[in-house]
Formats: C-alpha cells, structure tokens, sequence
C-alpha cells in the first residue's frame, strides 16, 4: 500500500479509500465492522463516508446509518486514532437531511454535530461540501448543464460564509480540513482564492466520479489538481460495478447494485454495454481481473490521491484492495487509450 498527501495537509492517506454507502441497506453492521477491520489490516486508513448515507436505496429510514456503523466500530475498536474519517454535509435538494436546504453556516452546524454524534468521534479528518448549491453536471446532468442560470453574486456569497464558518469549525477542532465533492474547475478555484484572500481554510481535495467510463478530471481539474495540490478522490472507479465484469453476457446476480438499481442512477443505456465489454476484454487479454485493471487504472494517474472503493463482500474488498500490487504498463495504456479515443463520454 502506497500513501499520498492530501492536498497540501500533514495528513497521508493509502491509496485506497474505503466507501461506505452500502452499509445499513445492503451490508449489515457486523458486516461494515469486518470490512473496517479487514482494510485497515492490510494498509488501508482512508474511510469516505456521508450523513445522507447509505444510498442504494435512499430512504428517510435509513439516512445516517451508515455513520452510526462507524461510530459503534469506533467504540468497540477504540482504534479511531489510526483511521483518517472523511465525512460530507449534503446539498440542496436531498429531502432526507434538513428538508433539502441549501449548505450555510446553519445546516452544517446541525449536520457536524448530527454526524459526530453517529460516528462517536469529535473531529472529522476531512469534511466536504457533497454537491454544491448552484447545482453541478455531474450524477448525469452533463447532458442540461447551463450555468448561465447561475446567480454570481449569491454563489460568491454562499462561498465566503460556508468558508468563514468552516474556519470556525476548523479552529474549534470539530474538523481538521475540508474538501469537495461534485464540484467543477471554476467553483473550486473560486473557493481556493477567497480562502487565500481571508485566511479561511484551503480545499485539499476533490471527490467528484472518475473511471475508465467517465474521464471529465482529465481535463482543466486535472491543471488544477497539479497547480493547486488539490488531489482528486474518485468515487465510482468501477463505474458502479460494470467494469468488474460481472455484468457480462446480461448476467444480473442478485444482490449486486444493478439488481436494485437497473439504471445504475443514469449510467446505463444500450450503447454503454459495448464500451464494457471492451475495457473487459482489454483486461482479460492482458491476463488482469477487470476490476483491479480498472482501479489501478485510477491510481495510475498523476492527479489521483486515493481511489474510493465500495464492496458488498470481504472476498470483493480483499480483491480491490489487491489492486494496489497491479502497475499497467504500456501495452495495457495504449489498449485503453484506443478505446477512450472510440468512446470518451459512454454516459
């Protein structure tokens, strides 16, 4: 297991970062226990988690549990010293948390003491904004993204106090540093600067979707991330599991995200199979298990801290994790190149 800084912090997280959002709808809590336990004995220190978790599916039943599974793994473990805790106040619109409002100085003080109560801890690592309030084009909304409906003035105020308050936060030891999620090149350089013009804490990290199926950082982010040290935290590096291979020839094996979710929250349509079974069969040529190719992939490049993996069983998390020992060379690059040059935007 390899470890990068995050951002410009003091902190080093692995390589891989450990998601969460299964846990509390399709993993029990002795089961999240074993996979905390099971990644952090074999180099991981990086869990990602949210307060609207767990979201397949999403309910008002069930929104928090998955950091109440934490927080009890916390107190049976008293191990919280050796994990770095990544959290996330959501955006507007998710009627589970607060009724949909906006992020403000208001709604995170009610979510931060909500969330630390679930986790039992009182500091998180790294505490992130889960979308932002003007709206965002990723989850499939690249398709009718208009920012020329977007309100400058009131966006660069909800920065300035989100930021002002997260200081606060910051200096009273509720949260070490913060970052992003869902966010865009402008947005997050907007933040960067007001931080450096007024002293608030800087955005170390970005945790927007990346995989062979969706290579939007590759781009402007990608200058950013090298210039500003603002590393990138892939979530979805298995495009939700299709790239595992396990989809293939139609195959739908119960329990598996795609049996509860057909969609895939947007992600699947006819033309995205064929572009699957091509970054499959790249694997399977050069002697690789699709998953593993897929998430070395993600770790391979520049701008990458630590790619989130999510698991519904210990023998796929093990098999995840194992992909830390996988370096693709050049064969393997220049075969998946040829594909993304066919297929750059699958979904």
């Amino acid at each position: 297991m390899q470890y990068k800084q995050l951002g410009n912090s003091d902190i080093r997280v692995s390589e891989i970062c450990l998601g969460s959002m299964t846990w509390g709808t399709q993993n029990s809590e002795a089961e999240g226990h074993a996979q905390i336990d099971y990644a952090l004995d074999h180099g991981v220190n990086f869990i990602d988690t949210a307060e609207l978790y767990p979201s397949n599916p999403m309910s008002a039943k069930t929104t928090g549990r998955t950091e109440e599974i934490i927080g009890s793994w916390f107190q049976n473990r008293a191990r919280r010293n050796q994990v770095i805790l990544a959290s996330k106040v959501a955006g507007e619109g998710h009627t589970n948390v607060q009724d949909g409002i906006a992020i403000s100085p208001k709604k995170i003080r009610i979510s931060i003491e909500g969330s630390l109560k679930r986790l039992q801890t009182d500091y998180i690592d790294l505490y992130q904004l889960h979308w932002p309030n003007r709206g965002s084009y990723h989850f499939r909304n690249n398709w009718n993204y208009d920012p020329s409906l977007q309100d400058c003035a009131k966006t660069k105020a909800d920065f300035f106090e989100t930021l002002e308050y997260l200081g606060e936060l910051v200096t009273a030891g509720k949260i070490r540093h913060i970052g992003l999620s869902n966010d865009t090149c402008w947005g997050t350089s907007q933040l960067l600067q007001m931080a450096e013009a007024n002293g608030f804490p800087r955005v170390v990290s970005v945790q927007n979707e990346y995989s062979l199926m969706y290579r939007t950082h590759d781009l402007d982010m990608a200058e950013l991330s090298h210039h500003e040290q603002v590393g990138l935290l892939p979530y979805s590096p298995l495009a939700c599991g299709m790239l595992s291979g396990k989809y293939d020839n139609g195959a739908r094996p119960e329990g598996s995200r795609l049996s509860t979710n057909p969609d895939l929250f947007g992600r699947v349509h006819d033309g995205v199979w064929p572009v699957i079974d091509a970054y499959v069969a790249i694997a399977r040529k050069h002697g690789l298990d699709p998953a593993q190719m897929a998430i070395a992939f993600c770790n391979q490049r520049p701008f990458v801290t630590s790619s989130i993996i999510g698991a519904t069983s210990l023998e796929q998390l093990a098999s995840n994790i194992d992909a830390t020992e996988v370096n693709l060379d050049k064969a393997v690059l220049d075969d998946i190149q040829s594909v993304y040059r066919r297929h750059p935007i699958p979904y």
